[in-house]
C-alpha cells in the first residue's frame, strides 16, 4: 500500500509541483527584467549625471565670476578711496610747499647773497 500512497501523493502534488515550478521560472523571468531594467536605468542616469557636470564645468566661470563680483566692487571702492586720500593729501602738500616757499626762497636768496663766514640773519 505505500506504493499507492507515494503515487497517490505524487500525482496530487505533480500539478502543485508544476506551477510551483512555472512560478519560479516566471519569478526569475521578472528578476532578469527587473535587473536589465535597473542597469538601463544606471546608465540612463550616468548620461544625465555627464550632462549635468558638463552644464556646471561651462556655466562654472560665470557663476565664479558673479561670485567675486562683491569683492572686486568693494576692492575697487578701497582703491579709488585710497586714491581720493592720496590726491587729498598731495594737494595738502603742494598748498603747504606753496605757503613755505617764499620764506624758503627768501633763506636761500640770504644764504646766496651773505658773504662767506658771516652770520645768517632771517628776513
Amino acid at each position: 500500500m505505500p506504493a499507492d500512497r507515494t503515487a497517490e501523493r505524487a500525482a496530487e502534488l505533480g500539478p502543485a509541483l508544476a506551477r510551483l515550478t512555472d512560478v519560479q521560472e516566471e519569478a526569475a523571468r521578472i528578476r532578469d527584467a527587473a535587473r536589465e531594467a535597473a542597469e538601463a536605468l544606471r546608465r540612463d542616469a550616468a548620461r544625465a549625471a555627464e550632462r549635468v557636470v558638463a552644464a556646471a564645468r561651462e556655466r562654472a566661470p560665470a557663476v565664479r565670476a558673479a561670485a567675486a563680483e562683491p569683492v572686486l566692487r568693494e576692492a575697487r571702492r578701497e582703491a579709488e578711496a585710497l586714491r581720493a586720500a592720496g590726491e587729498r593729501d598731495a594737494s595738502a602738500i603742494r598748498v603747504r610747499a606753496g605757503e613755505r616757499m617764499p620764506s624758503l626762497v627768501d633763506l636761500a636768496v640770504a644764504d646766496a647773497l651773505r658773504p662767506a663766514g658771516g652770520s645768517r640773519e632771517a628776513p
